[in-house]
């Protein structure tokens, strides 16, 4: 969030009557998706920061600070969330309801989402109560047209001085700082996270995380990650904690979520109001790190490297200024990650890969480590990705020490790239994995029609020629087929008379390259004319993978009673 968002308003007395009223509403239960095990401890899926639930796949916002107001007291009334601590805003409809483009834009996340990850269940209202709590909603809506920030929402430096330590990643790309990096935008994007959670969300051909558009799209993809269904309590929690791993922080989202959820409306773009609560007042009163503890607002530490690390072969880095020591993991004792047995990574373009990356933690001795938090990163020059879309996946190895990654999706880009396994937080050698991804092929090509192709010396052939390819007998689309017309069966040289297509200038041209099936397998081929030459003539078609087959043309005048000379027959 950003640093300097205007001044904050006083307090008044009536004011912290209400904060009091509320904090003291919002403490009367039970903290959301606690559990325990036989020995009275709380399990993963409890609402703490935890090393599962951290971000250690590379937080969202850098624990940046955020702003802290409750929702408002007044209708709709968000049910008490236990815990939930800040600064309750004024009882006014601006308050309460969202810009009309910055709303838009959470639907058509949500929308989006539907379609690419029906299994994650996002609401809308969560990205909004996130959106709430990062940046106020835009700054309350002061978005341009097509929903891009008037003026630039920075977060502060983090710099070690009393937030995360974080260099610039981006050149000062997006945050104009070639020192350090800063949040940035309505959704508070740390640019090491925006370079591989960034989307295009209007369709402009750019993912820039200023606009609301890609920055809640964004959101909404990362909170979808690692398999989360946020119809699930415990999967809400985890997500929350993984854009920024703080308790507060969570309770707080909570709260709007659920503020939101019973209703709220859409206001005028520019007429929100802007939060008055951030998470590092007690920071900002003495910027620099000092012995003794930080504020209780200061995210708690989790045992784990801070969230913000970007995707990288160097996982781990340094924890924020004046937090308590981590206490040790198990990730302590790995010494080296090993195969464990995977094959061989191929796939064709478009395809689901049918092997996954099993990697295993062990100790010097070679003694297997459960619990450790294994980062899988696709790197190279490649646009496969995780199945979801994600190049970055974090898995937990099981009691046997093995992190098995996600499906790897294969793109249309052909050739190798590499998939890299790290343990977080400990400065271990990267295991890297090769993967292939091949060109699409077809095994059999067919004429989709028995019509004989004719045509009269000089003419044009009547109908065109549409062929169908196929692999292992499914449909084969997007493959790269030839066509040519051929001398003869027994010899595949081209043709100097006889059928001829035309290119873009009207040139004869008789062999054509760059062709593609379409979805269904299909290709309707150009049309064909035909010089003066008579008699029988072969349409050759070939596809990427070897797949053949041989179409005949025939050439004869109108008036001519007889057969035209034979030629070999064609055969597939």
């Amino acid at each position: 969030m950003a640093a300097q968002f205007g001044m904050r308003l006083r307090k008044g007395a009536a004011t912290t009557a209400v904060a009091a009223a509320a904090v003291a509403a919002l403490s009367a239960s039970q903290a959301p998706g606690v559990t325990a095990d036989d020995h009275g401890r709380q399990t993963a899926s409890e609402a703490q920061p935890s090393p599962d639930a951290s971000a250690g796949d590379g937080a969202a916002t850098g624990n940046s600070p955020y702003y802290t107001d409750l929702p408002p007291l007044n209708s709709p009334n968000p049910s008490p969330t236990p815990g939930a601590t800040g600064t309750p805003v004024a009882q006014g409809a601006a308050e309460a309801g969202i810009p009309a483009t910055v709303l838009d834009a959470y639907k058509k996340a949500e929308a989006e989402l539907r379609e690419s990850k029906p299994g994650c269940n996002l609401p809308w209202q969560l990205l909004a109560a996130i959106g709430k709590v990062e940046s106020g909603q835009a700054r309350g809506g002061r978005v341009n047209a097509d929903g891009t920030t008037i003026s630039p929402i920075l977060g502060p430096q983090l710099d070690g001085n009393g937030f995360a330590l974080i260099k610039d990643t981006d050149g000062g790309k997006y945050d104009g700082n070639s020192s350090y990096d800063q949040a940035v935008g309505p959704m508070q994007f740390i640019p090491s996270t925006w370079a591989w959670a960034g989307r295009d969300g209007n369709g402009d051909g750019v993912k820039d995380p200023n606009n609301v558009y890609d920055a809640a799209l964004a959101a909404g993809h990362y909170l979808c990650r690692n398999g989360w269904d946020l119809s699930v309590p415990a999967d809400v929690n985890h997500a929350i904690l993984s854009y920024n791993n703080s308790q507060d922080y969570l309770n707080l989202v909570l709260s709007w979520l659920e503020y939101y959820r019973k209703g709220t409306h859409e206001i005028p773009d520019g007429s929100g109001s802007v939060p008055s609560g951030r998470s590092d007042d007690g920071q900002k009163a003495n910027p620099k790190p000092s012995p003794t503890p930080p504020p209780k607002t200061t995210p708690p530490s989790t045992g784990s490297p801070s969230p913000s690390a970007p995707p990288s072969n160097t996982p781990g880095t340094p924890s924020t200024p004046g937090t308590p020591s981590p206490t040790p993991t198990p990730t302590d004792t790995v010494d080296h990650l090993a195969d464990a047995g995977t094959a061989k990574l191929t796939a064709m373009a478009g395809d689901a890969f049918t092997k996954k990356i099993s990697t295993k933690a062990v100790t010097k001795s070679g003694k297997a480590v459960a619990k450790v938090r294994v980062r899988f990163t696709v790197v190279g020059d490649t646009d496969t990705t995780f199945t979801g879309g994600e190049s970055v996946a974090t898995v937990v190895t099981n009691s046997s020490g093995v992190a098995v990654a996600p499906t790897l999706q294969a793109g249309e880009k052909t050739g190798n790239f590499t998939v890299r396994a790290t343990v977080v937080g400990r400065v271990v050698t990267g295991l890297d994995y090769t993967a292939t991804v091949t060109e699409r092929v077809a095994d059999s090509v067919v004429r989709t029609s028995d019509t004989a192709l004719t045509c009269t010396p000089g003419g044009e052939f009547a109908d065109q020629a549409e062929v169908k390819a196929t692999y292992k007998g499914a449909v084969a689309d997007k493959v790269a087929v030839t066509a040519t017309l051929i001398k003869s069966v027994l010899d595949p040289t081209e043709n100097d008379k006889g059928p001829y297509f035309k290119d873009a200038d009207g040139k004869t041209v008789r062999t054509l390259t760059g062709l593609t099936t379409d979805a269904k397998g299909l290709l309707t081929l150009p049309k064909l004319y035909a010089d003066d030459n008579t008699g029988n003539f072969i349409l050759r078609i070939t596809t990427a993978g070897g797949a053949t087959l041989n179409i005949q043309l025939t050439v004869a005048a109108a008036d001519s009673s007889a057969s035209p000379s034979p030629s070999p027959s064609p055969s597939a």
